[in-house]
């Protein structure tokens, strides 16, 4: 993707979350922006993964993956879960193990326990449409990113 089209993109502020997964004994996260919701009726999300992330066969072939969206207290987490191992992700980041086996941050706003339901092939992407277990919610300043920045949103 040309940096001018990406600069156009960044235009649009999103939440974002950080989706995460276990595969082959270990936990796995990445931070995320391409998060929506799909459907009611039945529950379906989707995000999308890029094929040579170092993490598509964990999210693109495993069983599930849960979303979680962050609170602008844990504005922070969006870098961490950008690089390094992933035993260093989730080092010091308080999670709960769900009955998936997958695990939730524990002070997210909202949490989506999903089951894979259908991987969709889009260009360098899949599309990862998960069809929600299980979910809950608090109320928090959400963070937002746009503009290749991390901010908040005053009006609520």
């Amino acid at each position: 993707m040309s940096r001018a089209l990406r600069d156009a993109l960044g235009q649009w502020a999103t939440g974002v979350a950080i989706v995460t997964t276990h595969h082959d004994g270990q936990d796995v996260g990445l931070t995320c922006n391409s998060f929506a919701s799909v459907s009611l009726e039945p529950a379906l999300v989707l995000w999308s993964i890029q094929h040579d992330s170092n993490c598509y066969d964990a999210f693109a072939k495993g069983g599930g993956y849960c979303v979680n969206i962050l609170t602008e207290a844990d504005a922070d987490l969006v870098w961490k879960f950008t690089k390094g191992e992933q035993v260093e992700r989730f080092n010091g980041v308080d999670v709960t193990r769900l009955d998936s086996g997958r695990v939730r941050l524990t002070n997210a706003l909202a949490w989506f326990d999903c089951e894979l339901h259908q991987p969709i092939a889009a260009g360098d992407h899949d599309i990862l449409l998960g069809q929600v277990q299980a979910f809950a919610h608090q109320s928090a300043p959400p963070v937002l990113f746009g503009q290749g920045k991390l901010g908040r949103l005053d009006a609520l």
